[in-house]
């Protein structure tokens, strides 16, 4: 009689376990590699945000929306076309839509016209969004009420395991915020290039990458445009890359994803490749 395995054994049982292509050496990893001849095309990335506004030429078309708010009978999940309620939406999936042009842009409405909304609309529109298995979640958005902090968590571990990635916009202002400051997320803040491409890498976490987030232009309410600086902004430049890495390369997983944006951060030296 074969000896019983103890639990959680079981994806490594002869017969059972997956083989694995190789990721090149971390030195070797080039951005013609990573995302060369990508556009996106079969990456489903979520915005969480305000709503996106179709009609607006930057974005050019949402492959699914879902509006999320509160009634007496508990969390409403409306699945028909809807507008952006402020325009932030919108900024973010244009930035999305202009690197990676051919990703299925899916619209999770859970601020209001103030840009405000409650943590728990934020909780469900992000579980949506991961239960709906997005490949990418754009959270331009975050909390500081320590309410949040466990459900949110609980979230984020879940996407971290359905390979599903997070890409999250740190505050603002100088407070702890969530889910921007947990492990598994791949957290972003600005730096002052206007490279859509260029980005950093931050050796001293939390906030572990910095994107083009500072004198932004980008799309608005009412086919419009405006200049404007934000983490907010910076974060999308980052959720467009990883989709367009991931059209290229869809087997990767979220902690393989890092690794990758890592090498290929504007000031990670590159001397030991020559």
């Amino acid at each position: 009689m074969a000896e019983p395995h103890p639990a959680w054994s079981a994806p490594f049982e002869r017969g059972v376990l997956r083989k694995l292509e190789p990721v090149l050496p971390l030195e070797n990893i080039t951005p013609e590699w990573a995302w060369g001849g990508s556009t996106g095309k079969g990456v489903k990335v979520a915005v969480v945000d305000s709503g996106i506004d179709a009609s607006h030429p930057a974005v050019g078309h949402v492959e699914g929306w879902v509006t999320v708010g509160e009634g007496s009978g508990g969390t409403i999940f409306d699945t028909a076309p809807h507008e952006d309620l402020f325009g932030h939406g919108t900024a973010c999936a244009g930035i999305i839509r202009d690197i990676a042009p051919d990703c299925e842009l899916y619209s999770v409405r859970v601020l209001g016209r103030a840009l405000l909304g409650r943590g728990s609309v934020f909780v469900a529109g992000l579980r949506w969004a991961i239960e709906n298995a997005m490949h990418v979640c754009n959270l331009s958005l975050t909390t500081s009420k320590k309410e949040f902090f466990g459900v949110l968590h609980e979230l984020v571990d879940q996407a971290y395991f359905r390979n599903i990635m997070l890409v999250t916009s740190a505050n603002n202002m100088p407070v702890r915020s969530f889910p921007a400051v947990f492990s598994s997320v791949i957290s972003v803040a600005s730096h002052d290039s206007d490279e859509p491409y260029l980005f950093y890498y931050n050796p001293e976490p939390p906030v572990e990458f910095g994107a083009h987030g500072v004198g932004v232009r980008v799309a608005w309410m009412d086919g419009g445009w405006i200049t404007s600086t934000g983490n907010s902004f910076a974060t999308p430049h980052i959720s467009g890359i990883v989709a367009k890495i991931l059209g290229k390369h869809p087997e990767l997983t979220a902690f393989q994803m890092k690794a990758v944006l890592r090498a290929l951060a504007a000031n990670v030296s590159r001397e030991a490749a020559g």
